[in-house]
């Protein structure tokens, strides 16, 4: 029996549904090139820390060739001027009309949190450089959001600890208040076993700190801990030391507010001063000599931790897109791929938890100067090994 033409006739609907099927299960192409959003705080009083994000980042790319992962790369960089509003609107042009396969740079948690919502919806991955929200790290993780730097309490945590077994029993606390400064604070008293004398939020912009200095007058806690990052933690460092509160009082701080872009602008007032990192310059591994020797070669200074985050934030998006071979467009395999982190990191070993931020060791580090006479950090010791952040139980990852 011969079948009738008008048998044979496919509807436009099963055409459309049997071509969509068929890209469906085609297998995902290598890209040409690799797009990254650098989107960072380039202007204002913490500029300091995004340049070095950029400028960590930058060396990267130049270092392996002006590629990532084996495919040319593209860094579109743009300033959020600390501003959430403009970090949004940013992110959105990025990933929307610039197109690109990855975002990273940001600085501050409060601009994060407002980037992170364009991010995710474009189904674009974010590796944060810097900015470790608890929000992300415990409720709103979120499969697209790695964190290379730590979660924002971490640091914080390992100077309670060392504030506690140092014997200082009345402290006072300031920070600015955003996000990361509520985070900030609430991983020091974690850990840390004495009295807080008080506890002061600051304006994210203030750099002027006499109420501030008065009021630790009229405390006499016997040490201070401060988490004022970049521009912050220059002007109150001066005003603290200027105010002869120095004498009486121990400064204690993280790495952000006692690293290589505070040191520079302040000097020998902050001599002594104990703080917090999961890196340091003097680290000994292959991995951080190079990257030391060739920071200071491209850029006339040491390197902060910062810098240090961008350059492995680089190095990391570098091993996933070479581990899937270019294919961009397979985001299950590219998550797969950001997670075994199969890269060499400045600062050690280190591997992902499962809400995507680090598990890694954290470091006291003293301020003194080394053997060239520069003012500088240098690591004592390890605070905590395999360091977890305390909001990952509540993270309940979402399927991509």
């Amino acid at each position: 029996m011969r079948t009738s033409p008008t048998s044979r006739i496919v509807s436009p609907a099963l055409l459309a549904l049997a071509a969509t099927a068929a890209l469906a299960s085609a297998p995902a192409l290598a890209a040409d090139n690799v797009k990254i959003g650098l989107l960072s705080t380039l202007s204002g009083p913490g500029a300091g820390l995004g340049v070095d994000i950029r400028d960590g980042f930058q060396l990267a790319v130049k270092l392996n060739g002006g590629k990532l992962g084996g495919l040319p790369a593209e860094v579109v960089v743009a300033d959020d001027q600390a501003s959430p509003d403009v970090g949004r609107q940013t992110a959105d042009r990025l990933v929307k009309r610039d197109k690109v396969d990855f975002m990273t740079g940001v600085v501050f948690s409060n601009v994060m949190l407002a980037v992170g919502a364009p991010t995710f919806a474009a189904k674009t991955f974010y590796v944060s450089a810097n900015a470790g929200p608890s929000q992300y790290a415990g409720e709103q993780c979120n499969p697209y959001f790695f964190n290379v730097a730590w979660q924002n309490d971490n640091l914080h945590e390992a100077v309670g600890k060392t504030v506690t077994e140092k014997g200082f029993k009345k402290v006072a606390l300031i920070a600015p208040n955003y996000p990361a400064g509520k985070d900030a604070l609430a991983g020091f008293k974690r850990f840390y076993k004495g009295e807080v004398a008080s506890e002061t939020y600051t304006q994210l912009n203030q750099l002027d700190y006499g109420a501030e200095i008065s009021k630790l007058r009229a405390a006499k806690p016997d040490a201070v801990y401060i988490f004022l990052p970049g521009g912050l933690g220059i002007n109150f460092i001066k005003q603290f030391v200027g105010a002869g509160l120095s004498k009486d009082m121990t400064l204690f701080g993280p790495g952000f507010s006692a690293d290589e872009d505070v040191i520079k602008a302040v000097g020998d007032p902050m001599l002594g001063m104990f703080n917090s990192s999961q890196w340091a310059h003097d680290m000994d591994n292959a991995a951080n000599k190079v990257f030391v020797a060739e920071f200071e070669k491209a850029y006339g200074r040491l390197p902060s931790l910062y810098a240090s985050q961008g350059y492995d934030a680089a190095r990391m998006i570098d091993a996933a897109v070479r581990d899937v071979k270019g294919k961009l467009d397979d985001k299950a395999a590219v998550r797969k791929a950001l997670a075994a982190a199969k890269f060499d990191s400045v600062r050690g070993a280190f591997k992902f938890n499962t809400n995507q931020y680090p598990i890694q060791d954290y470091y006291l580090r003293v301020i003194t100067r080394d053997s060239k006479g520069r003012v500088t950090n240098r690591t004592l010791g390890k605070v905590f090994s395999n360091h977890t952040d305390a909001y990952a139980a509540s993270c309940k990852m979402p399927a991509l």
